[in-house]
């Protein structure tokens, strides 16, 4: 029977314990047993999918990955400790002395700081382009370019990157497309029906949903994984099989939730578009949206985040969140309460000005994770906050 992948990822489980569960075991071992030399011989000679070591086989593990690439329409995948030890693994597995990385600099600062600070010291390249200059791509390619590597919806400034444009140009170059769909989360966006190599996640974010643990996790092209999990094997970002039993969870109602979580988000971006305090409002799914059409082309749902620039710039924005009552300030996102960050002294505070200027980080940017409460009570909040700036 045909299932769709929301199905998949409900039903996709190991096999059951003599126990007979319904609920999937956790297997939270360091290692696994064989019954006899040969047995473990051919498992360490990759002739059999025998489990061997937690750092890179678990069933608890496997089974997290798999629901991701029923999700995502992946081959294959590997799951790490965090969503920066997958980007950092997609790099290091793929990239070599020489090569060229092409991104833009309106990406999550991390991933700056590691292509920007890191990837040179390795003698990796990069050049970044004006992510809202499309055209602009192709023309930065050079011979040594071996992977182009986007976040979209951008983080924090909600952009939106024509994935099948981009994939086209790098087909055409024979270049691996890797794209972070952390923001949009494979049930809004699946950038592998678009043309991806590779897709990234942070799992501590949606995919969790409740801010509990830890995680990442890189799915795509088996040949390509197969790099990926060699690295990683020997390098040990392992994901936690406790994490993966969270995460996995955490999957069976990862497409009600966004549900819910997009619905608020475009509520709330309807009543807040045109207040008074605010100069610009973005949102996906807003028809003022400058991507908006490509966003309706490539996404399910315009996701759960909404940013604004305050009017009364730095000041403004600290005035707001020092005014909030329910929603949370915290480093994180994609969680079931609503949260609001500061970007410019936060996630993108590594950045110079400059940077943050280019990419449109404003001093008074405010970017909103909404959460699963009331709508009119998130609503409320950010109104009573906005009174007092």
């Amino acid at each position: 029977m045909s299932l769709h992948p929301i199905t998949k990822a409900i039903r996709t489980r190991n096999e059951r314990t003599y126990e007979m569960e319904h609920s999937s075991p956790l297997f939270l071992t360091s290692s696994f047993t064989f019954d006899t030399a040969e047995d473990m011989r051919a498992a360490f000679a990759d002739e059999t999918d025998d489990n061997i070591y937690s750092r890179f086989s678990n069933p608890t593990v496997k089974e997290f990955v798999d629901r991701v690439c029923a999700l995502e329409g992946a081959e294959d995948g590997f799951a790490t400790s965090s969503g920066m030890s997958a980007i950092f693994a997609t790099f290091m597995a793929l990239l070599k002395q020489g090569d060229h990385l092409l991104s833009f600099s309106a990406i999550f600062g991390s991933t700056h700081t590691v292509i920007t600070k890191f990837l040179p010291r390795y003698g990796i390249e990069h050049s970044y382009i004006n992510v809202n200059k499309p055209e602009e791509w192709e023309a930065a390619i050079r011979p040594n370019t071996k992977m182009i590597y986007l976040e979209t919806p951008t983080n924090p400034g909600l952009d939106i990157v024509d994935i099948s444009r981009i994939s086209a140009i790098a087909k055409k170059h024979n270049i691996i497309l890797n794209v972070d769909n952390c923001f949009a989360t494979p049930v809004g966006q699946r950038p592998i029906d678009h043309g991806a190599d590779l897709v990234v996640h942070s799992a501590t974010k949606w995919l969790d949903g409740q801010g509990r643990v830890l995680g990442g996790v890189v799915v795509g092209k088996s040949e390509l994984i197969y790099d990926i999990y060699l690295f990683c094997r020997s390098s040990g970002p392992a994901m936690s099989p406790f994490n993966a039993w969270i995460l996995s969870k955490s999957l069976e109602t990862l497409d009600a939730r966004m549900e819910r979580h997009s619905s608020n988000a475009l509520y709330l971006a309807q009543k807040l578009e045109n207040h008074p305090k605010i100069n610009s409002l973005k949102y996906p799914f807003l028809a003022s949206h400058p991507q908006h059409e490509i966003a309706k082309k490539q996404m399910f749902n315009g996701g759960g985040l909404v940013c604004f620039e305050l009017k009364g710039g730095i000041e403004a924005g600290r005035k707001f969140l020092d005014s909030l009552e329910m929603l949370s300030l915290t480093a994180n996102l994609g969680d079931s309460r609503s949260i609001a960050s500061h970007p410019a002294s936060t996630t993108h505070a590594k950045l110079s000005e400059k940077e943050r200027r280019e990419v449109n980080i404003t001093p008074g940017l405010i970017r909103i994770s909404v959460g699963l409460e009331h709508r009119d009570d998130i609503l409320n909040d950010i109104l009573q906050a906005l009174d007092k700036c």
